[in-house]
Order: structure tokens, then sequence, then C-alpha cells
């Protein structure tokens, strides 16, 4: 089933993978979930996502609310990501998105083992298809009712035909693809066919650029990630299929920043990449 989605411009976003060290132990002054937002905004954009950052989960209402109320205040939507199909799982995520007035939950099929995202001893879990069309079946009701989306990413763990045929299956306009072409490279699959298979059912867009390079010796290479537009990523490829002003879609700015040797070095660069990829992406005509 392809979806056409509401016409409108999809918006540039931030990640918090874009603050990935900011918001670590690894700083000084680690950034909070509100300086999260007062960055975005500072940087002239009107949406933050907020993925696979634990301490989201364990927030109570009360919290939840007024990070809700922070961002309102800046003229700042959000949108929140985890990891897994948990039944569980996707039931807070899309009680958080309701107290947050996030209308997209990213998830991946496969929670991490450990799940660190429950807790110590809690086991990973890796659904097969039929398990997850089963799961999201008996779900995805919930977030119809509540006019939540739910993206599913590209990644290596799952291969593209196996994440699409549970998309299919499903049949639902609120589940859909989260698109991130530089995942799926580690399971030896094509950036541009990844892009091309998954564009009907896109419903959230993850861009960061990668590259590799080789390692000292030339012993075997690293795939890391690199500045918007220096590296790998087929970016007009990936707009031209994806067709994001067109379906509404927004583009969320990540980064696969490697640790530069310093809190002060690696915080300056995580910089310059953020303002590299929002400025590539405004000169494609995004707002």
């Amino acid at each position: 089933m392809t979806r056409q989605g509401s016409v409108g411009q999809g918006r540039i976003g931030l990640s918090t993978y874009a603050l990935f060290w900011e918001l670590s132990d690894r700083v000084p002054d680690p950034l909070s979930l509100a300086g999260a937002v007062d960055r975005a905004r500072e940087l002239g954009l009107g949406l933050l996502q907020i993925c696979d950052y634990p301490p989201l989960e364990i927030l109570d209402e009360v919290a939840l609310k007024e990070l809700r109320g922070h961002a309102d205040a800046r003229g700042v939507a959000l949108e929140v990501g985890t990891k897994g199909i948990r039944p569980e799982r996707l039931r807070r995520f899309l009680r958080i998105a309701q107290l947050l007035g996030a209308t997209v939950v990213r998830s991946m099929l496969n929670t991490p083992d450990p799940d660190i995202f429950a807790g110590a001893g809690e086991i990973g879990h890796a659904p097969s298809v039929a398990e997850a069309v089963t799961i999201l079946r008996e779900l995805i009701g919930e977030y119809e009712e509540a006019g939540v989306r739910l993206a599913l990413e590209t990644y290596e763990q799952v291969p593209t035909a196996d994440l699409l045929a549970v998309v299919r299956a499903v049949g639902s306009p609120n589940l859909g693809v989260c698109s991130d072409p530089a995942n799926s490279v580690a399971a030896l699959e094509n950036p541009r066919a990844v892009v091309e298979a998954v564009a009907p059912y896109v419903l959230n867009m993850h861009v960061k650029d990668f590259a590799f390079r080789r390692q000292d010796g030339w012993v075997g290479f690293v795939y890391s990630g690199a500045p918007m537009g220096e590296g790998l990523l087929d970016y007009d490829h990936m707009a031209a299929a994806i067709r994001p002003a067109e379906k509404n879609i927004n583009q969320i700015i990540e980064h696969w920043l490697p640790w530069q040797g310093s809190p002060e070095e690696t915080l300056a660069a995580e910089r310059r990449w953020t303002d590299q990829a929002i400025e590539y992406l405004r000169s494609k005509g995004n707002d």
C-alpha cells in the first residue's frame, strides 16, 4: 500500500543524535532536554526528535508536560524515538507522544540485548516477521485513534525486505518507515536500493552523511559519519525518491561523529556538522 501523505511542507528537524556528545556525560556540562529544545530554536529549527534517549522514558507525566510547555513556548514541535516493538514499550511511547504533542514515534523492530530502555536484567527481543505483524496489528489501532504515526527504521539487523513485509502486512496508514540508508550498509545493502524500496512507505527521514576511511596501515576500513555533503549519501536521489516536501515528511538531522579527542574539540565539531547540515538542506530548498 502506497502512502501519499498530506500535501504540505516537511520540516527540517534536529535529532538528539546530532547532540549526542553534548547530551552525554563525556562533557563537563551536559545539555538537558530543555537545553536541546533551546538549541533547536537557536538554530532556527522548529522541530526536535528525542530519539533513543533513555532518560525520556523515566520522566513522569508532570515532567513530560513541563517539557512540552517549554517546547511550545519556544515554537519547537517534538517527535520521539525508541527501540523495539514490545507492546508495553509501544504503549508507553504512545503515551509519551501524547503528553508531548508528538505525532511521530520512531522505533525499530528489534530491541537491543540487554534492553537498556527497560532496565537491568531485561533481555532483547528480535521478532520474526510473523510475530512482528501480530504485535503491530493488535496495537496500531491505538496509534490510529491517537493520530500518532509509528515509523520503523531501516537498519542492518533487519533486512529491508522483511521490514517492508511487516509494514505491508499490517496495512495501516499510521505504520510506515523511518528511512536511514546509512544504517543498512553494514548488511551490504545498497543505500540507493534501500531508498527506492522504502520510498512509498516513508513517514520520517533521518538525514546523515557517511563515509569509509582506511585505517592506519591500510588494514581495513572504518565506517563512520561525515559532514553533510562530503560523504557517500546521495541526498538528491533520496529526496527525489521520497519527495519529503510533497508528502509532508520531516527530515531529521543526525550525525555519526566519532569522539575527537577532547570535549572541546568534539563539541566544536558536532556544532560545525550541525550548522553544515542545516545549510546544506536549506540549499536544497528545504525549510
